[in-house]
């Protein structure tokens, strides 16, 4: 399959956190497309039918991101104090992209570490900052591995995966693919969720990955792979291998008032009404927030956004945030 190039762009607009895209990268090949339309029988397999023709339709180029430096990370370590090991690494990958022909490769990586404390936020974030998206695939709720790869176009009610959805349908050849809980995955007898890894997590295997509904070959070497697990040992061994494991800690106490910090100010920029409310949060607003999780954070300032304007004041109050319920425990901090 022919991935080079096939001409520069002017960068796009970007944010701090964004980096430029800089060329089109095939994603298909053209000539394979037309050679299984021609090949569909007249009235059968419409669904496949329409499939091809939307391949065609779209063309096989898409954006693929080009570093032109190391972007200005400052915010996200702050915003993100406990991934600082995860956010060097993809510094390093950037680093050995730029001022190079090459596009920029990540090693697929696991986020492992207790639930709620930001796993699932930082792949978005990173897909934010790269600029090219993301798909989540939920592993607790799927249990076929069609999911992934699809489902023949023999079977009823079958269609692509969604890594064959991811390229074919959206605008880049190196979207962020999220994994999430890869550690829950179930399996049937037949099919295994997991088994379409073995091939995508592979940079050689995955330039040529086949999607078992259109079974046409489609260039998946460049998706950057993001998988999060709350436990390793429900992860086969050899899949294990194939990625750069980073051990996620609870932030400290320090760092959960920082994520906290952050976390306000961004709401507040982010919503119109945000002027209406103090620019920082009170010390003792912090340290009670500090107490939660990383993902209870953000409700719990909802909620004291909303009880401070319910109650004309522009600040914050602590009895403004909820209490923790019965069964919900407070965050283990790293000492």
């Amino acid at each position: 399959m022919d991935s080079r190039p096939s001409r520069d762009l002017v960068p796009a607009p970007a944010s701090p956190f964004q980096l430029p895209v800089a060329h089109l990268r095939s994603v298909f090949r053209t000539h394979d497309v037309e050679r299984k339309l021609a090949k569909l029988p007249d009235r059968d397999h419409e669904h496949l039918r329409t499939t091809y023709e939307r391949m065609l339709e779209r063309g096989p180029e898409r954006f693929q991101v080009k570093p032109s430096g190391v972007p200005e990370m400052t915010s996200l370590y702050a915003e993100l104090p406990n991934f600082t090991e995860v956010l060097d690494d993809m510094r390093r990958h950037v680093a050995l992209a730029q001022d190079s022909r090459d596009g920029l490769e990540v090693t697929p990586m696991l986020l492992l570490g207790p639930p709620g404390i930001g796993k699932t936020h930082f792949a978005r974030r990173l897909a934010e900052m790269l600029g090219t998206g993301m798909s989540l695939v939920p592993m607790s709720s799927m249990t076929a591995g069609w999911l992934l790869s699809g489902a023949s176009s023999q079977w009823k009610g079958s269609k692509p995966g969604k890594v064959f959805e991811a390229l074919v349908e959206g605008q880049y050849a190196n979207p962020v693919m999220v994994i999430d809980e890869i550690d829950k995955a179930g399996s049937d007898a037949q099919y295994h969720p997991l088994g379409a890894l073995y091939g995508l997590l592979e940079h050689d295997t995955a330039h040529a990955f086949v999607d078992e509904f259109a079974e046409v070959p489609i260039d998946a070497s460049q998706v950057i792979w993001v998988t999060t697990a709350n436990d390793a040992r429900g992860i086969p061994e050899p899949i294990l291998n194939r990625m750069n494991v980073f051990e996620i800690d609870a932030p400290s106490p320090e760092a959960a008032r920082q994520i906290a910090a952050q976390l306000y100010a961004s709401i507040r920029k982010a919503h119109d009404w945000g002027r209406l409310l103090a620019d920082e949060p009170t010390a003792d607003v912090l340290d009670h927030l500090a107490t939660l999780a990383p993902r209870e954070m953000r409700r719990a300032l909802m909620t004291g956004f909303g009880n401070a304007r319910l109650a004309g004041r522009d600040e914050v109050r602590v009895d403004d945030l909820p209490r923790a319920g019965p069964g919900r425990g407070r965050i283990g901090f790293v000492q």
